[in-house]
């Protein structure tokens, strides 16, 4: 059995300094402290995440001023000056490593138009296409006659085409 004697020294600035100093501890830390995020990927995405070359972690490192570190098991580790050094680096990432849920809808600007349908970024650096035929509820001859470049437009996930690409619902995001 432990016994730990009487520390009247201590017990002052327990009581008297510190708790009446500070009840309890705040809900968040100082906005000037230091911040450190983790957050965990899919291992298969660290290549995307680190880039060719470890080009694109040294961009996010560069713009945002946070230091990352990266485990093989897909654990990254942000540490930064501030909350909003930290939260940019953690937007970075989670941009890289997006995927769209089946039967999600996402808000999305049209970034290229072909005869055959347009194409669609549903999130930073990421595009899927629209078929011609699911860009509005009616027949249409030409993408242009309903969308323009830049336009912003609501697109539901399908899911993978045929030859395994992204393939979007505008029409189906408007029924929705």
């Amino acid at each position: 059995m432990l016994i730990i004697p009487k520390q009247p020294g201590r017990d002052y600035i327990i009581d008297e300094v510190i708790l009446k100093a500070i009840e309890a501890p705040r809900a968040e830390v100082s906005k000037y402290a230091p911040k450190m995020t983790t957050m965990k990927i899919d291992p298969d995405k660290i290549r995307e995440v680190i880039g060719k070359g470890g080009a694109v972690i040294q961009k996010i490192v560069a713009d945002t001023g946070a230091k990352i570190d990266i485990e093989d098991d897909g654990t990254i580790r942000i540490a930064a000056i501030n909350s909003e050094q930290a939260d940019a680096a953690k937007a970075c990432i989670d941009a890289i490593v997006f995927e769209p849920v089946v039967g999600a809808v996402y808000t999305g600007t049209v970034t290229g138009i072909k005869e055959f349908g347009c194409f669609v970024e549903y999130a930073p650096g990421k595009e899927g296409m629209v078929h011609i035929s699911k860009i509005a509820p009616r027949r249409i001859e030409k993408v242009e006659d309903v969308l323009k470049l830049g336009d912003v437009v609501k697109v539901k996930y399908i899911g993978l085409d045929k030859k395994g690409r992204m393939d979007f619902s505008i029409k189906d995001a408007l029924e929705g």
